[in-house]
């Protein structure tokens, strides 16, 4: 039997991104690059390129040609590297601990002069730190130390194998920071499993909120329209304006409408997908409170479920006033029908008056037709007559005053057998 030519690419796209192996104590570094404009129509050549680059500088092997991940060690690291729709994800994880918690040099695994040749710019740079639990006590004195409290975000995962903190703050060094405290005998591809979700988080809760950017431009838009939108709607059993040119307004504010819908469209979606998968992220770590701490659960619903319910608003009003400036432009389009019909109504009374005249005006004529006709045939009928008339002694005026109707009757029906044949 011949197989389908996806089946296989179809499979092997469930296993494309394994999670990473980790062994606590350990660090991970991770970043998110994203081209500014059209990045889900970027060169994704140019993020391959990117990262040929990184491995040629630690003389790694290279990915396949049309890759869309790749693992491998670039110096004392592994490297993880992911192409996304709108972006790429490079993580890089490293045995052991700095001394310094959160110590920035542990970004350092990525060169500058690296990330400054990056085609896009920085959406997103995490460091998680890994240690193994020593106590709680201990742990909550560590987490009142590194983070800020009012924001910190605490919890048990993944039925009491670690908890996770962090406080959603980017530090001095332009990082957002993490820890994860583990418990003994906690497995390797559970650790990686919950370093690679806070890290998944942290990357789409950035790239859903820029949905909120869009939607906070987008209501300074609709709240220039709105007013006009209202007064046109308002106005429309109004006499005072001509009905076409209220259509004709109507008709500029919904192509500008349906304009700003095509613009807000994709980001509006890939909003939505991206909250999704935060949730669902979130929904996977199975979180337990812990002291009495915020969760990363409550912390998200305080305040970036909010930011969403924003950008659900904008966009449910923009399908709002698009579809009340439809209605009102059929409404007057209506309108406007209708006064053209009695327009034309009124035109062709006017034209059958008119008709009505020009046919009146024709039987005058007709009328002084035969007349004059006549005249002209009484006449010369008079002159052939003459001689005959004189022999037998009828006077002029007596053959005139004869011949007049006989005239009138043979011209009168000449003129309507004529008539007749015209039509």
């Amino acid at each position: 039997m011949t197989d389908h030519p996806l089946r296989y690419a179809l499979v092997n796209e469930l296993h494309a991104r394994p999670f990473p192996a980790l062994t606590a104590p350990c660090v991970a570094a991770y970043i998110a690059i994203k081209e500014p404009v059209e990045a889900h129509n970027r060169d994704r050549g140019a993020d391959l390129a990117h990262l040929l680059d990184l491995l040629d500088r630690n003389g790694s092997s290279h990915p396949q040609p049309e890759a869309t991940h790749f693992s491998g060690p670039i110096g004392r690291a592994e490297v993880k590297w992911e192409s996304h729709t709108e972006f790429v994800t490079y993580s890089a994880f490293s045995q052991g601990l700095p001394a310094r918690p959160f110590d920035p040099a542990e970004m350092e695994v990525f060169p500058e002069g690296w990330l400054a040749a990056a085609p896009g710019a920085r959406l997103a740079s995490v460091l998680v730190r890994v240690e193994v639990m020593e106590g709680e006590a201990a742990m909550l004195a560590k987490l009142d130390q590194w983070f800020v409290p009012e924001s910190l975000a605490v919890a048990q995962v993944v039925e009491g194998a670690a908890v996770i903190a962090g406080d959603f703050r980017i530090d001095s060094a332009g990082h957002m920071r993490f820890a994860v405290f583990v418990r003994a005998g906690t497995g390797e591809r559970r650790i990686g499993r919950i370093v690679q979700r806070l890290c998944e988080v942290e990357t789409y809760r950035a790239m859903s909120m820029l949905g909120l950017m869009r939607a906070r431009q987008l209501t300074g838009q609709l709240n220039a329209l709105d007013p006009q939108l209202s007064a046109l709607v308002s106005g429309i059993d109004s006499t005072a304006r001509p009905a076409e040119d209220t259509l004709h307004e109507l008709l500029r504010i919904s192509a500008e409408l349906e304009a700003l819908a095509v613009q807000h469209s994709f980001r509006f979606g890939a909003t939505a997908a991206y909250e999704a998968i935060v949730n669902q992220r979130i929904a996977a770590l199975r979180e337990e409170r812990i002291d009495g701490r915020q969760s990363f659960s409550e912390f998200m619903m305080r305040r970036y479920d909010p930011a969403m319910r924003t950008v659900k608003s904008a966009e449910a009003r923009l399908r709002s006033m698009a579809e009340r400036a439809t209605r009102a432009a059929e409404l007057l389009r209506t309108r406007v029908d209708v006064e053209r019909s009695a327009q034309n109504q009124k035109l062709l009374e006017s034209m059958d008056r008119r008709a009505d005249l020009a046919l009146r005006l024709q039987h005058t004529v007709e009328g002084l037709s035969v007349v004059a006709i006549s005249y002209y045939a009484v006449s010369l009928a008079s002159y052939a007559a003459y001689p005959a008339t004189e022999a037998l002694g009828i006077s002029k005026g007596m053959a005139t005053a004869v011949l007049t109707p006989l005239v009138i009757l043979c011209v009168w029906l000449g003129l309507r057998r004529i008539k007749r044949g015209m039509h």
